[in-house]
């Protein structure tokens, strides 16, 4: 059962790696097309880097840290924002707003949580 998991593991990967490979080249490709580079399409590309970086983390611990998925909604909201801002109600980029901010706040408590900095690291019992 171990090596069948393993082995499926493996494969997803190995088709979520090609998959974001393959995305990459399309908007290259699309970039190069139109002949114009814009923050949309520069946050699309360093979401498909940090997708790569989760496969790579993936595959050499065998397990994700929650760090790497939270980058990458902080990505994704603001990629959404930039789309949809200029079509949405600016009252609505609040709610979008509030969840980047959680996130972030997310991300650092987690950095911070083995840390000493905030005297968040237990004490060693002689």
């Amino acid at each position: 059962m171990k090596n069948i998991t393993k082995n499926l593991q493996f494969i997803l990967l190995t088709i979520i790696l090609i998959s974001t490979v393959i995305a990459v080249g399309i908007e290259i490709k699309k970039m190069f097309l139109n002949q114009t580079v814009t923050l949309a399409d520069l946050l699309l590309m360093f979401l498909y880097l940090e997708v790569m970086a989760m496969v790579r983390v993936f595959w050499d611990q065998q397990s994700i840290s929650i760090t790497l998925p939270l980058l990458i909604a902080i990505t994704a909201l603001s990629r959404f924002i930039i789309l949809q801002g200029k079509e949405m109600d600016p009252s609505g980029l609040v709610y979008e707003a509030v969840a980047i901010v959680l996130i972030a706040s997310a991300i650092v408590i987690l950095r911070l949580r083995h840390s000493d900095k905030l005297g968040l690291k237990s004490k060693k019992k002689s």
